[in-house]
């Protein structure tokens, strides 16, 4: 393909591939897209090994880092202790502790574990300070993109990656979040519909990209929604100038996702999903199951608390849920979720990511071709 974007970047196809697996990065890269790694459950010292592996795999081509800078997070989120017990709510902890005896989860203590062992350290993660933190880890690497998610990105970020020559792409919701985040410098925008899976608005993708590549005077990405060669051809038709995919590599070979919930992914259908702030505080697109339903169940919830309280609750939970549910528990098989969007509903088929691209590339071809047909009458 011939775009802005694919020159820009060096690659064949203008397809951005999010994930939090250095494996699916590498082979969405390697297969001549460019893979994104999502940094925030890394440790400075763990994403410096992630990226070494990384720049081991691709031989040079390129690939991007993505970091999350909440518009607003609460102060406390920096400060020190090391224990979950200090920063969460008893209230809510207690009804962590209702949710695994009522659903018969085993495993110990129902917080505290998962990415967030170390809630202080991840609580800084998504501050400015601590993403910029971690942008400077990764451009040590061969980084070709920087991305940053929530709010827009620190000043202190942008001037490393200026200095660096590295572009800053940043995900929105609403035009005037895109506008917004020019004016904080970013070179991209992604302008994520609410079909989206993980942190998403409200606005479908399909209203949403026409509007901000009219605001805009910088590239857009589109995202959410997209999990095919056609949807990718409708997303460029819109005015986009490439796509940004996360959800459909959750059912790679290569992806992280646990058995349990890959078997959860591939019997779902599109709406078998809900937008809730349950896991992290703010709303965001998940598989529905028993603990999206519990914690938006007004008569016996607390209520989910603010990021990243919630967040330093819930991954802890979900990831002694997803164990329980792997040793064969059924309440704990109900109460598994995962990020994912809409499209869950076309993730019929455990697949390796090239083959995902290459299938992606071939439909887009196919439409662009029945395009072209209708056009010329």
């Amino acid at each position: 393909m011939r775009t802005a974007i694919c020159a820009r970047f060096g690659v064949e196809f203008p397809l951005f591939a999010f994930s939090h697996r250095r494996d699916v990065v590498a082979a969405v890269t390697n297969a001549g897209g460019l893979g994104v790694l999502g940094a925030v459950g890394y440790s400075a010292d763990r994403l410096e090994a992630e990226l070494s592996w990384i720049d081991a795999q691709v031989g040079g081509r390129p690939y991007g880092v993505d970091v999350l800078v909440p518009g607003r997070i609460d102060a406390a989120a920096a400060g020190p202790g090391t224990r979950l017990a200090d920063l969460v709510p008893e209230r809510h902890r207690d009804f962590v502790s209702h949710l695994f005896a009522k659903y018969g989860v085993s495993g110990g203590e129902p917080y505290g574990g998962g990415p967030v062992t170390q809630p202080a350290e991840f609580g800084h993660r998504i501050t400015g300070e601590g993403a910029t933190g971690l942008v400077e880890v990764a451009l040590k690497h061969p980084v070709a993109l920087v991305a940053a998610a929530l709010g827009p990105p620190p000043p202190e970020l942008v001037a490393l990656a200026r200095r660096a020559g590295v572009p800053v792409a940043a995900l929105v919701g609403t035009v005037e979040h895109a506008r917004r985040q020019v004016a904080a410098g970013a070179d991209l925008i992604v302008a994520q519909g609410g079909e989206a899976g993980g942190h998403t608005g409200e606005i479908s993708t399909m209203v949403l990209v026409p509007q901000v590549v009219d605001a805009v005077d910088v590239p857009v990405l589109a995202a959410g929604g997209i999990a095919s060669g056609r949807q990718m051809a409708a997303a460029m038709a819109l005015g986009a100038e490439g796509v940004w995919c996360g959800s459909v590599w959750l059912t790679t070979e290569e992806a992280e996702t646990p058995p349990v919930v890959v078997r959860k992914l591939l019997a779902a259908t599109s709406r078998d999903t809900t937008r809730s702030p349950c896991r992290t505080g703010k709303p965001a697109r998940q598989l529905t199951s028993a603990w999206t339903e519990e914690w938006d169940d007004a008569t016996e919830s607390p209520g989910p608390l603010p990021m990243p309280w919630q967040a330093l609750l819930a991954e802890g939970a979900m990831s002694r849920i997803i164990r329980s549910a792997e040793s064969g528990d059924e309440g704990a098989l109900r109460l598994a979720s995962h990020f994912v969007g809409q499209v869950v509903g076309q993730l019929n088929e455990v697949k390796p990511v090239r083959r995902v691209v290459h299938e992606i590339m071939e439909e887009f071809a196919g439409a662009a071709e029945r395009l072209r047909r209708i056009s010329a009458g």
